[in-house]
């Protein structure tokens, strides 16, 4: 499951991917009241974003943050891993947040282990492909698909 924390920060991606190339920064009260996201929550987020190097952001009445990356070059497995979140279901088959499982006999003989594995190589390799682009043509295929817009 996401982070909350990593949901919110696809969502303000999202936003500020819909606006790439227009120059035009969009306010944090803009994103939050788009997204739903509560204020001080995004606004911790967007420091992350800008720590991470996806936004940049100019202060003032005109100011607010902008995508500094092309929506096609910002991967779902790169934003999920940069706002702290693990791609596999357990821990013990994460890449980066290894932990061994206290109750396991053992790791090579665990058959949840191995089949949670094969969905994490999935995981990666489907979450890895996809960037902020792509969802958002998906968003749009299913905006026509059900008549909205």
């Amino acid at each position: 499951m996401l982070q909350k924390k990593t949901k919110y920060a696809i969502k303000a991606l999202l936003a500020l991917a819909k606006h790439y190339g227009e120059h035009r920064p969009l306010k944090i009260s803009e994103i939050s009241n788009n997204e739903k996201i509560p204020r001080k929550f995004l606004e911790a987020i967007m420091v992350d974003l800008k720590k991470i190097g996806y936004v940049s952001s100019t202060m003032g009445a005109r100011g607010g943050y902008v995508l500094i990356k092309h929506p096609e070059e910002v991967m779902l497995s790169n934003i999920i891993r940069s706002t702290g979140g693990p791609i596999a279901l357990l821990p013990c088959v994460s890449l980066n947040f290894y932990e061994s499982c206290k109750e396991c006999v053992g790791e090579d003989v665990c058959g949840l282990r191995d089949v949670i594995l094969e969905v994490r190589e999935a995981s990666i390799k489907i979450l890895s492909k996809t960037s902020l682009s792509d969802i958002l043509r998906r968003e749009n295929r299913l905006f026509k698909k059900f008549g909205l817009q």
